[in-house]
Protein backbone atom coordinates (compact mmCIF):
# COMPACT_ATOMS: atom_id res chain seq x y z
CA UNK A 1 0.00 0.00 0.00
CA UNK A 2 1.06 3.72 -0.46
CA UNK A 3 4.99 3.75 -1.25
CA UNK A 4 5.42 1.36 -3.64
CA UNK A 5 6.96 3.46 -6.85
CA UNK A 6 9.18 4.99 -5.00
CA UNK A 7 10.16 2.16 -3.41
CA UNK A 8 10.97 0.91 -6.77
CA UNK A 9 12.56 3.53 -7.75
CA UNK A 10 15.02 3.54 -4.80
CA UNK A 11 15.98 0.03 -6.12
CA UNK A 12 16.36 0.55 -9.23
CA UNK A 13 18.74 3.56 -8.56
CA UNK A 14 20.75 1.01 -6.67
CA UNK A 15 20.99 -0.97 -9.81
CA UNK A 16 18.70 -3.98 -8.71
CA UNK A 17 15.59 -5.00 -10.95
CA UNK A 18 12.62 -4.61 -8.90
CA UNK A 19 9.58 -5.61 -9.69
CA UNK A 20 6.02 -4.56 -8.28
CA UNK A 21 3.75 -7.90 -8.28
CA UNK A 22 1.25 -9.59 -5.91
CA UNK A 23 1.92 -12.62 -8.28
CA UNK A 24 3.19 -16.06 -6.22
CA UNK A 25 5.13 -16.97 -9.42
CA UNK A 26 7.07 -13.88 -9.09
CA UNK A 27 7.59 -13.70 -6.02
CA UNK A 28 8.86 -17.57 -5.88
CA UNK A 29 11.29 -16.71 -8.55
CA UNK A 30 12.60 -13.36 -6.77
CA UNK A 31 15.79 -13.30 -5.03
CA UNK A 32 14.57 -11.09 -2.31
CA UNK A 33 11.58 -9.97 -1.04
CA UNK A 34 10.50 -6.29 0.09
CA UNK A 35 7.26 -5.19 1.84
CA UNK A 36 7.04 -1.34 1.82
CA UNK A 37 3.44 0.19 3.06
CA UNK A 38 1.59 3.63 3.90
CA UNK A 39 -1.70 3.16 5.63
CA UNK A 40 -3.45 1.28 8.40
CA UNK A 41 -2.22 -2.44 9.57
CA UNK A 42 -5.52 -3.90 9.78
CA UNK A 43 -6.17 -2.26 5.65
CA UNK A 44 -2.48 -3.72 4.89
CA UNK A 45 -3.34 -7.38 6.56
CA UNK A 46 -6.53 -7.44 5.39
CA UNK A 47 -4.52 -6.78 1.45
CA UNK A 48 -2.63 -9.38 2.58
CA UNK A 49 -5.18 -12.04 3.25
CA UNK A 50 -7.28 -10.92 0.12
CA UNK A 51 -4.83 -11.27 -2.45
CA UNK A 52 -3.90 -15.03 -0.71
CA UNK A 53 -0.13 -13.60 -0.33
CA UNK A 54 0.29 -14.90 3.31
CA UNK A 55 1.22 -18.41 2.18
CA UNK A 56 3.70 -17.86 -0.74
CA UNK A 57 5.47 -15.02 1.94
CA UNK A 58 5.59 -17.66 4.59
CA UNK A 59 6.96 -20.24 2.68
CA UNK A 60 9.88 -17.88 1.36
CA UNK A 61 10.37 -16.24 4.04
CA UNK A 62 10.17 -18.27 6.90
CA UNK A 63 10.84 -21.61 5.40
CA UNK A 64 13.18 -20.81 2.40
CA UNK A 65 14.93 -18.07 3.89
CA UNK A 66 15.17 -15.38 1.28
CA UNK A 67 16.06 -11.72 2.45
CA UNK A 68 12.88 -9.80 3.24
CA UNK A 69 12.83 -6.35 4.34
CA UNK A 70 9.86 -4.47 5.67
CA UNK A 71 9.59 -0.51 5.01
CA UNK A 72 7.50 1.15 7.52
CA UNK A 73 4.30 -0.49 7.74
CA UNK A 74 5.79 -3.49 6.01
CA UNK A 75 7.76 -3.68 9.45
CA UNK A 76 4.75 -3.36 11.83
CA UNK A 77 2.59 -5.92 9.75
CA UNK A 78 5.76 -8.48 11.10
CA UNK A 79 4.19 -8.47 14.59
CA UNK A 80 1.83 -10.75 16.68
CA UNK A 81 -0.73 -7.43 16.55
CA UNK A 82 -1.40 -3.85 16.18
CA UNK A 83 -4.03 -1.66 18.47
CA UNK A 84 -4.83 0.68 15.17
CA UNK A 85 -7.98 0.11 14.84
CA UNK A 86 -8.98 -2.22 17.14
CA UNK A 87 -7.14 -4.77 17.99
CA UNK A 88 -5.87 -6.75 14.94
CA UNK A 89 -3.75 -9.92 14.06
CA UNK A 90 -0.20 -9.46 12.36
CA UNK A 91 1.61 -12.05 10.33
CA UNK A 92 3.46 -13.03 13.83
CA UNK A 93 7.02 -13.11 12.48
CA UNK A 94 8.28 -11.18 15.06
CA UNK A 95 6.97 -11.72 18.98
CA UNK A 96 5.91 -7.91 19.05
CA UNK A 97 3.26 -5.51 19.46
CA UNK A 98 2.38 -1.90 18.20
CA UNK A 99 1.32 0.64 19.88
CA UNK A 100 -0.12 4.42 19.29
CA UNK A 101 2.21 7.22 20.28
CA UNK A 102 0.54 9.08 23.05
CA UNK A 103 1.76 11.99 24.37
CA UNK A 104 -1.58 13.45 25.58
CA UNK A 105 -0.68 12.66 29.13
CA UNK A 106 2.31 14.79 29.32
CA UNK A 107 3.32 18.67 28.04
CA UNK A 108 4.56 17.61 25.31
CA UNK A 109 4.26 19.58 22.45
CA UNK A 110 5.54 16.80 20.37
CA UNK A 111 2.93 15.90 17.55
CA UNK A 112 1.39 12.69 15.82
CA UNK A 113 2.30 11.61 13.44
CA UNK A 114 5.79 11.47 14.09
CA UNK A 115 6.98 13.26 10.75
CA UNK A 116 10.07 14.50 9.74
CA UNK A 117 13.99 13.72 10.00
CA UNK A 118 14.92 12.31 13.07
CA UNK A 119 18.02 10.21 14.31
CA UNK A 120 18.57 6.59 14.13
CA UNK A 121 21.17 4.66 16.91
CA UNK A 122 22.48 1.64 16.31
CA UNK A 123 22.52 -1.14 18.57
CA UNK A 124 25.14 -3.36 18.16
CA UNK A 125 26.80 -3.99 14.76
CA UNK A 126 24.54 -5.50 11.98
CA UNK A 127 25.49 -5.69 8.44
CA UNK A 128 22.86 -3.72 7.06
CA UNK A 129 24.17 -0.60 8.50
CA UNK A 130 27.52 -1.14 6.60
CA UNK A 131 29.10 2.20 5.68
CA UNK A 132 26.74 4.43 7.68
CA UNK A 133 27.22 6.31 10.45
CA UNK A 134 25.12 5.77 14.19
CA UNK A 135 23.23 8.65 14.58
CA UNK A 136 22.22 9.54 10.99
CA UNK A 137 19.44 11.49 10.23
CA UNK A 138 16.59 9.19 8.15
CA UNK A 139 13.17 10.00 7.26
CA UNK A 140 9.90 8.90 9.31
CA UNK A 141 5.92 9.06 9.15
CA UNK A 142 3.96 6.87 11.56
CA UNK A 143 1.54 7.09 14.21
CA UNK A 144 2.51 3.71 15.74
CA UNK A 145 5.89 2.39 17.06
CA UNK A 146 6.90 -1.78 17.55
CA UNK A 147 7.69 -3.40 20.65
CA UNK A 148 9.35 -6.13 20.53
CA UNK A 149 9.40 -9.41 23.34
CA UNK A 150 12.50 -10.44 21.73
CA UNK A 151 16.14 -9.41 20.84
CA UNK A 152 15.76 -8.36 17.55
CA UNK A 153 16.09 -4.49 18.01
CA UNK A 154 19.10 -3.17 15.83
CA UNK A 155 18.40 0.68 16.05
CA UNK A 156 16.17 2.87 18.59
CA UNK A 157 15.06 6.42 17.80
CA UNK A 158 14.18 9.05 20.50
CA UNK A 159 10.45 10.49 20.12
CA UNK A 160 9.26 11.46 23.34
CA UNK A 161 10.35 8.24 24.16
CA UNK A 162 13.02 5.78 22.79
CA UNK A 163 11.39 3.66 19.89
CA UNK A 164 12.34 0.37 18.38
CA UNK A 165 13.12 1.94 14.51
CA UNK A 166 14.48 -1.30 13.20
CA UNK A 167 14.67 -5.20 13.58
CA UNK A 168 16.58 -7.68 12.38
CA UNK A 169 15.77 -11.91 12.99
CA UNK A 170 17.67 -14.03 10.76
CA UNK A 171 16.92 -13.53 7.18
CA UNK A 172 14.59 -10.58 8.27
CA UNK A 173 14.96 -7.35 8.81
CA UNK A 174 12.43 -4.01 9.32
CA UNK A 175 12.95 -0.67 8.93
CA UNK A 176 10.55 1.12 10.71
CA UNK A 177 11.69 4.38 8.67
CA UNK A 178 11.35 5.42 5.02
CA UNK A 179 14.86 4.34 3.32
CA UNK A 180 14.16 5.33 -0.11
CA UNK A 181 13.23 8.76 1.39
CA UNK A 182 16.41 8.76 3.18
CA UNK A 183 18.94 10.87 0.37
CA UNK A 184 21.95 9.12 0.41
CA UNK A 185 22.14 7.22 4.01
CA UNK A 186 18.69 5.49 2.57
CA UNK A 187 20.02 4.46 -0.41
CA UNK A 188 23.29 2.77 1.31
CA UNK A 189 21.00 0.78 3.61
CA UNK A 190 19.07 -0.61 0.26
CA UNK A 191 22.61 -1.45 -1.25
CA UNK A 192 23.25 -3.17 1.99
CA UNK A 193 20.01 -4.84 1.92
CA UNK A 194 20.83 -5.90 -1.89
CA UNK A 195 24.36 -7.33 -0.98
CA UNK A 196 22.94 -9.72 1.81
Amino acid sequence: MGNLRSVQKAFEKMGSEAIISNNPEVINSSSKIVLPGVGSFSDGMKNLREMGLIPILEKEILHNKKPFLGICLGMQLLANSSLENGKTTGLGWIDASVVPFDFSKEKSKLKVPHVGWNNVNFIGDNKIFYNIDSKSDLYFVHSYHFIPNEDVAISSTDYGLNFVSSVNKNNIYGFQFHPEKSQAVGLQMIENFLNL
